[in-house]
């Protein structure tokens, strides 16, 4: 069946970057889109990212564009998203997402 693990999370200062990994399987990787999307204590589920089958095109949220790079190993499985000059308000829960799939989050928290 379809799995979606993501990791990398943690407590980083304000200004400080993380990179997420999101470790698929159970589909036919590299023939899908993949989205990151995030949730904030208290507030609703946000889009932030989506790349292509590929890698070639890549979206982004105008609140993370410039800070955070998305970017997929299709050899293995996995979409990243590197997170650069995080801010408080980047705090959330990050899930990696493919059509009525998630993962279970993961942690970032930005506070000094």
């Amino acid at each position: 069946q379809v799995q979606l693990v993501e990791s990398g999370g943690g407590l980083v200062q304000p200004g400080g970057s993380l990179r997420l990994s999101c470790a698929a399987s159970g589909f036919t990787f590299s023939t899908y889109s993949m989205n990151w999307v995030r949730q904030a204590p208290g507030k609703g589920l946000e889009w932030v990212s989506t790349i292509n089958n590929d890698g070639v095109n890549r979206y982004y949220a105008d609140s993370v564009k410039g800070r955070f790079t998305i970017s997929r190993d299709n050899a293995k499985n996995t979409v990243y998203l590197q997170m650069n000059s995080l801010k408080p308000e980047d705090t959330a829960v990050y899930y990696c997402n493919y059509f009525s799939y998630w993962g279970r989050g993961t942690q970032v928290t930005v506070s000094s």
